[in-house]
């Protein structure tokens, strides 16, 4: 059989790169903490390369190059957000601690890249943070398991 006719998948890997990963279209807010870990998983990627290089392993190189463009774009378009001093409403950073249907539950307002909501940790343009956004001690708002009422902000 011609050669023509026959993939090389080696020669296809180290020639291609990975597609971008999509990009919110939203504003990239970020508190502090998460404007470090988006800096330390640049060092991380970094040092991955560089070893990833060191091995020829093209695979992994691609896959890597594919992330570091992500957090460098997430890096560059970051929008830092300091903690709210003013406690008297729920904003981005606010730690919200809800009580309803017989449980206590903390969350936080996060930027995308920092939600972890199993940890608590809730992205800004998520509909639970949104109905969050604006309430006061004593408000009633819909979480999930049902409606909760707001009893501290910090």
């Amino acid at each position: 059989m011609s050669r023509a006719f026959v993939k090389d998948h080696e020669d296809d890997a180290a020639g291609s790169e990975l597609p971008d990963r999509l990009i919110s279209p939203h504003r990239n807010l970020v508190t502090p903490t998460g404007l470090a870990a988006i800096e330390a998983e640049l060092h991380r990627l970094g040092e991955e390369i560089s070893a990833a290089r060191a091995r020829d392993d093209r695979a992994s190189l691609a896959s890597l190059k594919r992330e570091l463009r992500y957090w460098s774009q997430r890096r560059m378009s970051a929008e830092v957000i300091p903690a709210p001093s003013d406690h008297s409403k729920v904003r981005f950073g606010s730690r919200v601690t809800l009580r309803g249907a017989g449980t206590t539950r903390c969350l936080q307002i996060v930027g995308e890249d920092e939600a972890a909501p199993a940890a608590g940790r809730l992205s800004w343009v998520s509909p639970v943070a949104q109905g969050l956004l604006g309430a006061a001690v004593g408000d009633h708002v819909d979480a999930p398991g049902g409606e909760a009422e707001v009893i501290a902000i910090d």
